[in-house]
């Protein structure tokens, strides 16, 4: 197994701190961007929530199954030995580290990829949120929209390719952090959004809502208010007919002469 892990040590080439910058930070402004445009503050309020939801729980479903499984990186035989002489215990075989223990520790974290997970997690809900703002689904067959829809995917795809290519994840290890990310960002989208083929994907479920509740409001209160009935009356030798408002006008009498 230890010939496998033999890769040596790189650095990061997506550092930690640049994956909320392209998970998060970048689908806000993208949202803050189409509030200005569309003034609508119920899509800015559940898309800035819906992402957040997406990469926490993200985030924790990730680094719950890294702390339960516990799979040694690609490069874990130079962070257990890093003067590259490898000591086994001969009764067990097992490792005798010699390495600093946070970056053993740290060595244990292979499955799933957190870059990746997060990555997906975010630039996923993004991707989703674009088909519904661009209508991908509409049949007119556009393939603009559909390059534009892929693009935050293949973003994420390129971090997780990085992580393989730096040696801290086995292949196994993007592949499932790409999944779940998607799988949650897929659920955290619905949950707020409907499906982007729907023609009520534009706005989320609770703008929907409201304007239903608006438009069944104004139709009651138009039942509510009863138009004035009015009465035709002749007037013998008067050769006339007089209008009258028989709801606010019948105990006064009035009525206007035709």
């Amino acid at each position: 197994m230890m010939t496998d892990l033999r890769y040596p040590m790189k650095g990061n080439t997506v550092p930690f701190w640049a994956v909320p910058l392209i998970g998060i930070i970048l689908p806000w402004a993208i949202f803050v961007g189409i509030y200005f445009k569309k003034n609508n503050f119920y899509d800015l309020h559940h898309g800035i929530l819906g992402i957040l939801y997406s990469v926490l729980i993200t985030a924790v479903i990730t680094d719950a199954i890294k702390d339960g499984v516990g799979r040694p990186r690609p490069d874990f035989f130079w962070r257990c030995f890093p003067d590259g002489n490898d000591v086994y215990d001969n009764i067990t075989t097992g490792v005798i580290c010699n390495g600093v223990k946070s970056v053993i520790k740290e060595g244990h974290k292979s499955f799933p990829s957190g870059h990746t997970s997060w990555s997906f997690a975010g630039l996923g809900f993004l991707a989703w949120y674009l088909a519904g703002k661009l209508t991908a689904f509409d049949r007119k067959g556009h393939i603009r929209k559909l390059c534009i829809v892929f693009l935050p995917l293949l973003t994420a795809a390129l971090v997780a390719v990085s992580r393989v290519d730096d040696y801290w994840h086995h292949w196994q290890d993007v592949f499932a952090g790409g999944l779940i990310g998607l799988t949650v960002a897929s659920f955290c989208y619905l949950q707020f959004f409907p499906y982007p083929f729907d023609g009520d994907a534009l706005w989320p479920h609770a703008y929907t809502v409201q304007l239903a509740e608006e438009g069944s409001s104004r139709n009651t209160n138009s039942y509510s208010v009863r138009p004035a009935e009015i009465e035709t009356v002749n007037i013998p030798g008067h050769g006339g007919i007089t209008l009258r408002d028989t709801l606010n006008d019948m105990e006064s009498g009035s009525g206007r002469r035709l």
